[in-house]
């Protein structure tokens, strides 16, 4: 578990403070939301959990009380049961007759200590295996009682019965029901509770915003939540997109969809931010250049936008997170999701600096990169250049790719289906790996030199084909999107070097080798390799350009699903002896209120003392008090 620290949080003036204090508190109020959209029985389990830990009066060394413990560690770092990459249910190493005998009378624990315990019960959060119904094999919370199929006509009949263009994301906040669906709202809805308290605290930081536009924003997400309607949740989307002059944003609200096997289902997040001024150069450099980007861009000039509106990019510093991005977060987010949003609108996309630097400051001394790379001159290159290739990888995958292409007429946006996820991030991986490679990047000063983006190529294949896997369970599947847009890149690369290189006797521009008894990774060839990321970025958006599902599927199937299990072994293996953690993940900083004698305040100060046990239970305590 990382801190992160507010950067130049001091340099605000109070009004801004107060209302980065309120918009917190409207962050952290969501979380039970998450909790229960991942699966119906978490926050049940979560309670249960905690009284035994709060309440345990033996020995805390005991092997079953601290295995017990990391179990629900684990629970609180992935918001349920259920790994947050992986999706794999967790597996106790305590036993069922130790934690009964804390409880005392059992008999309503009985049915959640089952769950806990048997592994064929609700065994994945998401499922996207292909061939089974994947929502009746998902243990998320956002169907009750329907099948894949009923799902898919329901969505399906809604959207062949809209007329017009500004299509609203039909079911992106509804749990859909055999009696029809059941809204996420205020006013006689599922969520009521949790959205009427995220409402009053954004109510209370109204009065601190920065500007008229940002009040406007308020007014539609309180209304949002209230009503539930969608068309309100557009109406937001587009004023937020041009929201531009307040040092201070925020996100909250059901976004991303990675969590339901089909898209449609939006997970609850929220994060608070103020702007890095200084890192923000860079990134307007780069919005500043999109239609360049867009113009010389390796893909069909069909699928290419010919005028690129409303792109902004910001590097922020996070202040506070919450729901799907706590305590794991996101490096860098671009939104809104709905592609009509952005082709007329355009789109934000955010680089988090505090938690980047974070994350590179628990990285140094890592013994991975010695492990896993035995080339000292490629070593070198990681050294000089990784940091600054990967946040220029990130700005641009944010900023441009996701915002970059379009749909052809006619292409319905679900086409991809469960398959759209993952291609949305290959091609927007894709764009930043094609683009990090061009003489531009350095034209802009955005990279040094022409060797640097070699550091980025390496890194980032070798993370696709070997070291992600430390992450997942010897004999299980890759689940998550991004590993499977990183798997599906790396390994088709691999296959393409062949044919880009010309002949099977001639040295493929990517090799994986044995040195040793250990698997490594070479780049002989890094201008071809680019040549390859070309062709794959090409293909990919005429996968989404044009909605060709089979394609998706065959290509995900082939590259992105399934692991070598004798490579895995080995990578597990030399992993496991380095002895260091394969996630990280973030405690928030605690706002307090100063007021003088007289009761006014003064100021807001951040404090990061609060330990990770402590910061959960105190979340877990003030939503079950409101």
């Amino acid at each position: 578990m990382l801190r992160y620290k507010l950067k130049g949080f001091e340099n605000l003036s109070l009004k801004q403070k107060l209302y980065i204090y309120h918009l917190s508190q409207a962050t952290v109020a969501g979380r039970d939301i998450l909790f229960d959209q991942n699966c119906e029985y978490n926050l049940a389990i979560r309670n249960l959990l905690e009284e035994v830990y709060t309440n345990y009066q033996g020995d805390r060394n005991d092997d079953n009380f601290k295995n017990f413990e990391i179990y629900l560690k684990r629970v609180w770092f992935s918001n349920g049961i259920h790994h947050h990459y992986g999706c794999e249910k967790f597996n106790p190493d305590f036993s069922r007759e130790w934690i009964e005998s804390q409880l005392g009378d059992v008999s309503d624990a009985a049915p959640l200590l089952d769950i806990i315990f048997t592994p064929t019960l609700l065994p994945k959060r998401v499922n996207k295996a292909e061939g089974e119904d994947l929502i009746k094999t998902s243990a998320c919370n956002y169907y009750q009682n329907v099948s894949q199929t009923e799902v898919e006509a329901f969505y399906g009949k809604m959207k062949s019965e809209f007329s017009g263009e500004e299509m609203p994301s039909f079911g992106l906040n509804s749990t859909l029901t055999s009696d029809g669906e059941q809204i996420w709202r205020v006013i006689n809805g599922k969520y009521s509770k949790e959205l009427a308290k995220i409402c009053k605290h954004l109510t209370d930081a109204r009065q601190y915003a920065e500007n008229e536009k940002q009040k406007k924003l308020i007014d539609l997400l309180v209304s949002y939540y209230q009503n539930g309607d969608l068309k309100t949740f557009d109406e937001y989307s587009k004023l937020w997109v041009t929201e531009k002059d307040g040092e201070i944003d925020f996100i909250n609200g059901f976004i991303e969809v990675y969590g339901d096997p089909l898209g449609y289902k939006g997970s609850w997040e929220g994060l608070v931010e103020y702007v890095d001024h200084e890192a923000t150069k860079k990134t307007r450099l780069i919005a500043e250049n999109a239609q360049w980007f867009e113009d010389n861009s390796p893909i069909d000039s069909n699928f290419k936008k010919k005028e690129v509106k409303g792109v902004s990019a910001r590097v922020i510093c996070a202040a506070m997170l919450g729901g799907d991005e706590y305590p794991s977060t996101a490096i860098g987010i671009n939104l809104p999701n709905a592609d009509w949003i952005r082709e007329q609108y355009g789109s934000k996309s955010i680089t988090i600096s505090n938690i980047i630097a974070a994350y590179n400051e628990a990285a140094k001394g890592s013994p991975m990169k010695r492990e896993f790379t035995c080339d000292e001159e490629m070593i070198a290159l990681i050294d000089k250049y990784a940091d600054q290739c990967d946040s220029l990888h990130t700005d641009l995958h944010e900023c441009l790719g996701h915002g970059s292409g379009q749909l052809l007429p006619g292409v319905a946006t679900d086409a991809l289906k469960n398959y759209f996820s993952t291609i949305e991030e290959a091609r927007a991986d894709l764009f930043g790996l094609y683009y990090c490679a061009d003489k531009k990047m350095v034209e802009l000063g955005l990279l040094p030199d022409m060797d640097a983006y070699k550091s980025m190529y390496y890194t980032y294949l070798l993370n696709g084909l070997l070291t992600q896997t430390v992450r997942i369970k010897l004999g299980n599947y890759i689940e998550e999107d991004h590993m499977r847009n990183r798997a599906l890149i790396a390994w088709w690369a691999l296959d393409l070097a062949k044919e880009v290189t010309g002949s099977e006797a001639s040295v493929s521009a990517i090799t994986l080798y044995i040195q040793d008894g250990k698997t490594y990774l070479r780049v002989n060839d890094f201008h071809a390799l680019r040549s390859i990321f070309a062709y794959q970025l090409a293909e990919i958006q005429r996968i989404k350009s044009e909605g060709d599902y089979e394609a998706a599927k065959a290509l995900i199937e082939k590259y992105a699903v399934k692991i070598n299990q004798d490579l895995h072994k080995e990578i597990l293996t030399r992993y496991e002896k380095l002895n260091i953690a394969p996630y990280k993940g973030f405690i928030n900083p605690v706002l307090h209120i100063v007021k003088d004698t007289e009761g006014n305040i003064t100021d807001v100060v951040p404090d990061y003392t609060e330990t990770y046990s402590n910061q959960m239970l105190r979340y877990s305590s003030a939503l079950k008090e409101a």
